[in-house]
């Protein structure tokens, strides 16, 4: 239970108390986590659980007993939606408890894990099996069960089986690097019983390490060799695998690579992450051995890997801030892509055919090529080069395929990354009502164009200004537009903003233009765009519903435009009142450099539950979750007209032709209205 929601439903006058004042807010929320965390202490020993939250083995048979009763636990179904022959009920339960904690998979039609893990982050963060949880404990809570409902379903259906024959001829590598030395323990354990014999290439980040890899790694039957290189914290996992291992993969059909992996947050280290990503990479000898026969019996698949972690934010397949740092590799490989969503094996662990990645094997590496340390979380050649893996193979002419754990299936099907954005505007709603003060963006979130092209009201004033004579065509105008807003911002340091009538006096000075000119134009541009504007239906009815609920609506946007020129366009699109404007252009800060969100956190603080909803990836979600601030990302219409599986043709310079704004643009945007996929 969520102490905070209690006091609000049962004692609403202290609740509000407590949002007036900010010191007591501060105490309540400090006794709150005090209590939360002797509460999982009661919750570990009744389940009896050890310190890593892992093991259940306690109480398994009554669990089981206890799951079958509530009709939780359905052992043919479990069988059937996960694609495998167990030894009994027994052993497919303890299969479900163990992979629970970290993944989709669901114990039966009536109990949905996935849900239960997202809706319940205290049960995931202590590693707790979210239906032994909610037998023990969480029913008693008042905790929400739904039944399983996958919202995606592969295209495809590969079948993928096990030859031994086939599996025994493979000459296999694996590849790890062990930065936490408690990880030597798991690796043992995948690698005891594994299906094939693998040569064992393993970097480690302190010698003292060596002893126990000889005593628990090399010592195993399924252990060909082991060399070991101790290496310097430089290059996070790809450095070195390349630098000291690369030439050498290229001698093997496939090879495995893995790294020890852990986040340090919620009070505890997180290994769910690395307990997923080695599930279905080395511990789960079906899954594997299936990846690795079906890799071998088809010539052009060349990477393998499972799908997105599931605990992962929805838009963990965008480039984020990585883009800059992947014109290297893409020239350097030939990759060619436009997206903004990309398919690659978040956290750097795959198996690969060495062939299908020659050109990064084959190069002879120094850790100088790689960043030192510290790097960011987000936004460096290590994060470009982990999204460039699977394109590289498909540059190549391979395939990749995919393991979808919460239906058990092996698929090519890329399409699972957006599986996160199937919602109803119903869904949307109800997820946003638990909090206090909600934040929208605008553009492509509230409003947008009719012909989805941001710079098309500049290419329609270019056109005006080309037969007065004031440019010689409007593609010249829309770049000297561009380029004064541009310089502006270099002559302020990228500080704080621009304004759509600084821009305008810099481009009378570049054209030759007087002021009444350069005021009138910059009205022309705002006229020309608001014409355009239309309202994203079914956002604003969300907005205006939650107004009527009594939230605290906020209305963030980067833009040049005036604060009064953003109140016309909201207006046109049906945003009338109650809500409160923060435009960048006025405050001096933007999203997109983290000073609003700074500015935004400071000014909600102690106030009540915040989020913010949009479709920037990086301004509206990542940057305000750098700021803790809650956020839900929405598709644009160019990502949405990706995810239905169709390429962008107002990509590029081609965003500056007009037949084809005129054609592609209308489709875009009213395609994109209803940003969520299954409307």
């Amino acid at each position: 239970m969520n102490y905070r929601v209690m006091i609000k439903r049962r004692f609403p006058a202290l609740g509000s108390m407590l949002r007036r004042h900010p010191k007591l807010m501060s105490l309540a929320l400090k006794a709150e986590s005090v209590l939360l965390i002797l509460k999982m202490r009661r919750q570990n020993k009744l389940l009896g659980l050890n310190k890593t939250g892992a093991s259940l083995n306690i109480h398994e048979t009554e669990l089981l007993k206890k799951a079958k009763e509530a009709g939780f636990f359905d052992y043919n179904w479990y069988c059937q939606n996960q694609n495998k022959v167990f030894q009994g009920e027994q052993h497919a339960f303890r299969d479900y408890l163990n992979k629970s904690r970290f993944s989709g998979v669901s114990p039966s039609p009536a109990f949905n894990n996935l849900n239960y893990l997202k809706q319940n982050l205290d049960v995931y963060h202590q590693g707790l099996s979210p239906l032994a949880h909610y037998l023990v404990t969480g029913k008693d809570e008042g905790r929400v069960v739904q039944s399983f409902n996958s919202k995606w379903h592969p295209s495809d259906e590969i079948q993928a089986q096990v030859d031994k024959a086939l599996l025994s001829k493979q000459k296999i590598a694996v590849c790890l690097h062990i930065f936490y030395e408690d990880f030597i323990d798991y690796y043992a354990s995948c690698l005891e019983s594994f299906p094939v014999a693998v040569d064992l290439f393993i970097s480690v980040s302190n010698g003292t390490f060596n002893a126990g890899i000889t005593s628990k790694l090399a010592a195993l039957p399924t252990v060909n060799s082991v060399v070991v290189k101790e290496v310097p914290n430089r290059g996070r996992n790809f450095g070195p695998m390349l630098v000291e291992f690369g030439q050498e993969l290229l001698n093997y059909d496939l090879f495995c690579h893995l790294h020890s992996k852990k986040s340090l947050y919620s009070g505890r280290q997180q290994t769910q992450w690395a307990d997923y990503l080695g599930e279905y990479l080395l511990n789960d000898k079906q899954v594997v051995a299936e990846a690795i026969c079906y890799m071998a019996s088809q010539p052009d698949c060349g990477v393998y890997y499972p799908s997105s972690f599931c605990m992962m934010p929805d838009w963990v397949n965008h480039w984020l801030k990585n883009k800059p740092f992947r014109e290297r590799y893409f020239q350097e490989w030939g990759i060619q892509s436009d997206k903004d969503f990309d398919i690659y094996p978040v956290g750097g662990m795959f198996w690969a055919k060495p062939k299908a990645l020659h050109q990064l094997l084959q190069k002879k590496y120094s850790y100088e090529d790689f960043p030192s340390e510290p790097l960011p979380n987000d936004g460096s050649e290590l994060h470009a080069l982990e999204r460039c893996i699977g394109l590289l193979a498909e540059a190549n002419g391979y395939s990749q395929l995919f393991y979808y754990p919460e239906l058990g299936r092996f698929t090519a099907d890329k399409s699972f990354i957006f599986s996160n954005y199937v919602n109803s505007a119903e869904e949307v709603f109800y997820k946003l009502l638990p909090f206090n003060i909600i934040s929208f963006d605008v553009f492509d979130t509230l409003v947008r164009r009719s012909y989805h092209v941001p710079d098309y009201a500049k290419l329609k004033l270019g056109q005006h200004l080309a037969k007065q004579g004031v440019v010689d065509t409007p593609q010249v105008f829309v770049t000297a537009r561009n380029e004064a807003e541009f310089n502006i911002r270099k002559s302020k340091k990228f500080q704080g903003d621009v304004s759509i009538t600084e821009v305008y006096q810099q481009l009378a000075t570049d054209l030759n233009l007087s002021d009444a000119e350069a005021k009138e134009f910059s009205e022309l541009e705002f006229a020309y765009d608001l014409e355009m504007i239309e309202s994203k239906d079914e956002m604003v009815d969300i907005l205006n519903n939650l107004i009527l609920q009594g939230k605290d609506i906020y209305i963030i946007s980067d833009t040049y435009y005036t604060e009064h020129q953003i109140v016309l366009m909201l207006r046109k699109a049906g945003v009338t009142n109650g809500y409160k404007l923060f435009v960048s252009s006025e405050l001096g800060m933007r999203k997109d450099n983290g000073t609003m969100w700074s500015y935004i956190k400071d000014k909600v603080s102690g106030k009540g539950a915040f989020v913010h909803v949009g479709d920037n990836v990086v301004a509206d979600a990542q940057i305000p979750g750098d700021f803790g601030l809650a956020n839900l990302h929405i598709l644009n219409p160019a990502d949405k007209w990706q995810a239905a599986g169709w390429s962008n043709p107002l990509a590029g310079s081609d965003q500056l032709d007009e037949d084809l704004i005129l054609k592609w643009g209308p489709l875009i945007s009213q395609f994109g209205r209803y940003p969520y996929l299954g409307e």
